[in-house]
């Protein structure tokens, strides 16, 4: 079904009318009219919410800063991208949107028409798939709308320009169609007080405006963030405020989260999803829901995931990323979130429509039904050439039975190949791993299936390694390329401390640095590289001691010295 056209005109003198307004109506708010009629029958808040679950990000499309959709590198957005994505088993996609490229600096503040007629061909295509949709104000909330603090009058007249024409362009859009008022709002040089008073103020304009349009937009689910979409218990307070003194039925509160910072960028030695790491996700979650969702608020997690994956999904391992992806989304389920994945391109390819993380996507989608069993790890190292011993992982049924262990097609013998005691311990025998160790080559040899009573199996990967061998090297400040011979190994983390004991490199407070920032291995290449960033906070004619972490247990030591831009690495 198509919409109406955007009436420009009609948005532009609109927009003087409602700037001058939206103060007025705020204390005089008159009560919601009825949606137009052939609309669709509009779901209360929380009904609305609950059927939105689950939900997808289409990020850094219509969010990109330039001046087009395409500008950081994904494709045009098309009905079949849409179309896969709800054949995914999505109920709902979060359309980020950039207005400052496309909107005039200068009062009237117009946007765009052509810009604007994309936007809600857009928002009509996933629409047609049958999806909810939310569209927001996004990377504007740190390109201007930050600025508040000194430039209060003429960011808020813009602010109430973009709604006013996003408002009166969606008027008789249906009542799936949801607001996002702006993506995690931020000001800058106050304190986070200040900048929950100066969101309220946008809050109450964007909700005067939208409201008093009209149309559809008279009940239209209006979704409202706290400062930073941070789940800090004083943000959250802020925003409870807030909403309650909208005084609006038809709200919803949202947040994002990424995880526990040390764990989400793999810094600090935080390389398994522990007990810290899953305590942070409930004690966030249990917030929110004491908060908000406990009184009537429902609450969209409106963005989730890892934050190491704006450098590549690697930068976690990837049995400790799943275990962290299967408990996020069970239990959101428990607390009543509803989760929209943060997707820039990473995850689905947009052009094959295939899942470049199929295993990722089959436990982010197994939690929407349920649990999954997980286990200690994934990994299962057995020395290269030479006889191994059994081993022991420690299973997580999450309250599924245990059904057996599987090498692709062929059900392993308990009791010969493994056995499974009354703590959940797997065992695997020597026997086992013997014959899946190969001839003596490095690598990944077999890949087991652990299966539950339901959800997803969980793979235990079988991998020969020896211990890596590191290379002397030389190179300079910008770059160090370090040889590297990892045998079948892959690299947890990296240790780095001056002589003294003291912590080298960036984030001085930890000896362990950050994946991809202060060090990337380089399997392909068989090297590990430390990069201009590590350096610039190495002192200059100073040496520092590397220890090389690995996920069998092996540890490797080197040395780095410095001398002005000119870097020698030695090998122990």
């Amino acid at each position: 079904m198509r919409r109406k056209p955007i009436r420009l005109i009609a948005a532009l003198v609109a927009v003087a009318a409602a700037v001058a307004a939206a103060f007025t109506v705020r204390t005089a708010f008159a009560e919601p009219e009825t949606p137009k009629e052939g609309g669709a029958e509009q779901l209360g808040a929380e009904a609305t919410v609950a059927a939105m679950q689950p939900g997808w990000n289409l990020g850094n499309s219509l969010d990109a800063v330039g001046e087009d959709e395409t500008a950081w590198g994904n494709p045009r957005i098309t009905a079949e991208l849409l179309d896969n994505i709800e054949a995914q088993g999505f109920n709902s996609v979060r359309i980020p949107v950039t207005w400052s490229a496309h909107q005039e600096a200068e009062a009237p503040y117009a946007i765009d028409a052509a810009y604007l007629s994309r936007v809600q061909e857009v928002v009509d295509l996933a629409l047609d798939e049958g999806l909810y949709v939310l569209i927001n104000v996004h990377h504007d909330s740190w390109q201007w709308v930050n600025q508040m603090p000194t430039q209060h009058d003429a960011v808020l007249a813009r602010y109430d320009a973009a709604w006013t024409q996003i408002a009166e362009a969606f008027v008789d859009a249906p009542p799936e169609l949801v607001f996002e008022n702006i993506n995690e709002p931020q000001f800058a040089d106050v304190s986070e007080e200040e900048g929950d008073a100066l969101l309220d103020e946008l809050n109450d304009s964007f909700h005067a405006i939208v409201r008093g349009s009209g149309g559809v937009n008279a009940e239209r689910l209006l979704v409202i963030p706290t400062l930073h979409t941070s789940s800090d218990q004083a943000r959250l307070d802020a925003t409870a405020e807030s909403i309650a003194a909208l005084d609006d039925p038809m709200i919803a509160a949202t947040v994002h989260y990424y995880g526990y910072w040390p764990f989400s960028v793999n810094v600090a030695g935080y390389t398994r999803f522990n007990e810290e790491v899953r305590e942070d996700i409930v004690s966030t979650f249990d917030r929110v829901k004491a908060t908000f969702i406990d009184k009537g608020v429902p609450v969209i997690l409106g963005e989730w995931g890892l934050l190491g994956f704006d450098k590549h999904t690697g930068v976690v391992e990837q049995g400790e990323k799943l275990k962290f992806f299967e408990f996020l989304g069970h239990y959101a389920g428990e607390v009543g979130l509803t989760t929209m994945w943060w997707d820039n391109g990473q995850h689905l390819d947009r052009e094959s429509f295939t899942w470049k993380d199929p295993e990722l996507f089959a436990h982010v989608a197994g939690a929407w039904e349920g649990r999954s069993g997980t286990a200690y790890t994934d990994l299962v190292y057995v020395p290269a050439g030479e006889a191994p011993a059994a081993q022991t992982i420690p299973l997580h049924s999450n309250g599924l039975g245990f059904e057996g262990v599987w090498n692709g097609e062929t059900e392993l013998a308990e009791g010969t190949d493994y056995t499974v005691d009354e703590t959940e311990n797997l065992t695997l025998s020597a026997e086992l791993l013997a014959g899946l160790a190969g001839d003596g080559g490095t690598g990944e040899q077999a890949v087991l299936e652990v299966r539950f009573s339901s959800g997803v199996p969980w793979k235990l990967h079988v991998i020969a390694s020896a211990a890596p061998v590191a290379q002397d090297a030389s190179g300079t400040t910008t770059e160090l390329a370090i040889p590297v011979a990892f045998n079948g190994d892959q690299l947890a983390t990296m240790e780095a401390v001056y002589p003294d004991g003291t912590a080298a490199g960036p984030h001085d407070w930890t000896a362990y640095k950050e994946f991809a920032t202060a060090f990337k291995p380089d399997y392909e290449a068989g090297r590990i590289v430390i990069p201009e960033a590590f350096f610039a906070a190495m002192n200059d004619g100073s040496t520092v001691q590397l220890t090389f972490h690995f996920w069998s247990g092996t540890t490797v030591e080197y040395t780095l010295e410095r001398s002005g831009t000119t870097v020698t690495g030695s090998a122990a």
